[in-house]
This record gives structure tokens, C-alpha cells and sequence, in this order.
């Protein structure tokens, strides 16, 4: 499937492409369509970076930037420069994709990433993932406020911690009230 690097995003044109993608993982999001079902799409798919570098790094797709072919090492450094952590954000992102989880930006819930079971519209996002270096100190109010977030919105609020090159530690928190 055929896509382009516009800026930071990447754009699948084709229709039948963007309905295949979507319908296979809730890949990206229909232009303008805030609830897409599978069968309503008509729109060109947007994609975020990390998501297009893994479809790209899973072979599923290919992006040109001005009719240019992008080799996955080439895209690499573009989302190094675009995205804060970019390869510690992808470690984790990929690891949940790879265990059949819908991960999608997070930013309307203030973290990293906002993770599925089933798929947006099918059912609510149980998690919430901040990724977080492994020396990178974490304080009581960042975990306070993260867990007041998780907690108003239903969620489950993990921290992410990337280990190597394809591990990750994570760290759940609950709240209780006495």
C-alpha cells in the first residue's frame, strides 16, 4: 500500500487501501470522521510517525516523500527529529502491537498512549501508557497527578519503561480509596 510523508504525518490516498489498514488494526484515522466504522470509510487514512514506521518496518505499507521511495532507515532519522524519545516511544509501541493491543496516541489523555483491547468505538481504552527512561526520575507529582487523570477517566495508568532494544518493564498503577 502506497502512503506520503506530508510533514509529520504520512496520508494513505487510496480509499481501499485506507478501509484495508483500518479494518486490519485500527491503523491511523479517517480524514474527518472523529468515529469511523469500517464500512463508512470514504476519506484518505492519516498516520502518525510511529505508527507509519511500523507498518513501514512490517513491510504493509511504503512512503514516498515527492514521488521519493523512503528506505526504513531514512524514515528513522525522520521520526528521531519529530518525535521527543522516539525510540524509546517505538520499543514500547511496537510491543504492544506485537501482542495484538491497538495503541493510539495518547495527547487527549496527557501520556504517551492510550492502548485498546478490541479497537476504538468497540470498546474504551483500559490503559494509559507515559514512557519513561530508565534513569529518569518520576515524582510523587507527576504520579499523583497521572493517577488522578487515570482514575477520573476509568484507566488503568502504566508506566513504560524500555529495556535493551525490545524489552519492556512496566509498572501499573492502582488507586484505592480507605
Amino acid at each position: 500500500m502506497k502512503s506520503e510523508l506530508i510533514e509529520n504525518r504520512i496520508i494513505v490516498w487510496n480509499i481501499e487501501d485506507s478501509k484495508k489498514l483500518f479494518s486490519e488494526g485500527y491503523y491511523g484515522k479517517p480524514i474527518g470522521m472523529p468515529k469511523p466504522k469500517i464500512e463508512e470509510i470514504d476519506v484518505p487514512l492519516i498516520l502518525d510517525l510511529i505508527e507509519g514506521y511500523y507498518l513501514l518496518e512490517m513491510k504493509k505499507i511504503t512512503i514516498t516523500k515527492l514521488k521519493q521511495k523512503i528506505k526504513t532507515d531514512e524514515m528513522i532519522e525522520i521520526c528521531k527529529k519529530e518525535v521527543h524519545d522516539f525510540e524509546k516511544k517505538y520499543i514500547v509501541y511496537k510491543n504492544f502491537r506485537d501482542k495484538g493491543y491497538i495503541i493510539n496516541p495518547g495527547i487527549k489523555f496527557g501520556c504517551d498512549f492510550a492502548v485498546y483491547e478490541k479497537g476504538p468505538g468497540i470498546d474504551h481504552a483500559p490503559f494509559l501508557i507515559q514512557v519513561y527512561n530508565r534513569n529518569e526520575p518520576i515524582t510523587s507529582t507527576g504520579i499523583v497527578l497521572a493517577g488522578r487523570l487515570a482514575t477520573t477517566v476509568r484507566k488503568q495508568f502504566i508506566l513504560a519503561i524500555p529495556k535493551g532494544k525490545d524489552k519492556v518493564d512496566f509498572l501499573a498503577l492502582d488507586w484505592w480509596k480507605a
